[in-house]
């Protein structure tokens, strides 16, 4: 598929209100996601309930524009794609909030072109919060799991 194809294509994505194309030409196949801003990270942990006074409801909107994210080390997406939490639709999830997991021990798998990639976690500690729904596609960088 020529460069003036793809380019056209993307755009067509980006005027129209579908979120996702796939087109097989031959061999070669093209996947095209559309970013949306809109979409916020779903923390899975419940929130730590701390005493606070209680805010003005002015000040309130700002920060539940902001989701609540455990602090701790943060795993990112390394590549586009669809999230998976279990290796098939049937089997158990590869980890859950407040399981202990250790290097290298699989947290996740990204779909990305029909290829499954096993997703490990780079640091030992306990799952503090999982950032994205299962089937969700997710972008490159975006914020997967928490681990303290």
């Amino acid at each position: 598929m020529d460069l003036r194809k793809l380019k056209t294509l993307i755009d067509l994505v980006a005027e129209s209100g579908i979120a996702e194309l796939e087109i097989t030409e031959g061999e070669g196949k093209v996947r095209i996601v559309k970013f949306s801003q809109a979409v916020q990270p779903v923390a899975y942990a419940p929130a730590p309930v701390a005493a606070a006074p209680a805010a003005p409801a002015a000040d309130v909107a700002p920060a539940a524009a902001a989701p609540a994210v455990a602090e701790g080390h943060t795993v990112k997406s390394p590549m586009v794609g669809t999230f998976y939490r279990a290796s098939n639709p049937g089997a158990a999830a590869f980890v859950q909030v407040g399981q202990s997991v250790k290097e290298g021990e699989p947290l996740c798998i990204i779909e990305a072109m029909k290829l499954l990639n096993e997703i490990e976690a780079d640091k030992t500690g306990v799952i503090q919060a999982i950032l994205v729904e299962n089937g969700e596609p997710v972008e490159y960088g975006q914020p997967l799991f928490v681990i303290a």
